[in-house]
């Protein structure tokens, strides 16, 4: 018994080093299955931009129409096969591309809209403070759009020069 001991420890430590556990093949097989969901859900023009094999985009396609929950689950599965035999670091990185692109949007997009409501409520005093910031911008058609939406607000009329401030930022801020 004891040289059956010794045959399996000497065994272990011929193991090459590479040598992955079951637990972390399983991880990483649920981590490839949950790209292959996002792909799923993910959006037509979206999946279009990514680079894959065509027999990925056809289980991503298939998975798409299945309304049936059980049968939805098994190509999922079969996705996440599919993504262990291909080059998924690619499709991981394009999926990362557009949740960053989506992120940079909304934080662009709220800062512009601080910035309207800045110049709405503070006037001249914030228009200098964005001026600093982007000296490109027409002072003078600003302000005029600032005393409109003043105008607008005090007549209780829809905030037309409000949303043209906020096109006008967005146009011309980077």
């Amino acid at each position: 018994m004891n040289k059956n001991k010794l045959s399996e420890s000497h065994q272990k430590d011929e193991l090459p080093e590479e040598a992955i556990s079951k637990s972390a093949l399983k991880r990483e097989m649920t981590a490839l299955q949950k790209i292959g969901e996002e792909l799923v859900d993910l959006p037509s023009a979206k999946l279009a931009k990514i680079p894959m094999p065509e027999i990925l985009e056809d289980a991503i396609m298939l998975a798409r129409r299945l309304k049936n929950r059980e049968g939805k689950r098994r190509q999922l599965q079969y996705i996440g096969k599919i993504m262990r035999t291909i080059d998924h670091e690619a499709i991981k990185e394009r999926l990362n591309s557009f949740d960053q692109q989506s992120k940079s949007f909304r934080q662009q997009f709220h800062r512009l809209e601080q910035w309207r409501d800045q110049l709405i409520a503070d006037g001249d005093q914030a228009l200098d403070e964005l001026l600093n910031e982007s000296p490109k911008l027409d002072r003078q058609h600003l302000r005029q759009l600032i005393r409109q939406a003043h105008k607008e607000t005090s007549q209780n009329k829809s905030p037309a020069a409000s949303r043209k401030i906020f096109k006008y930022l967005q146009e011309n801020i980077e």
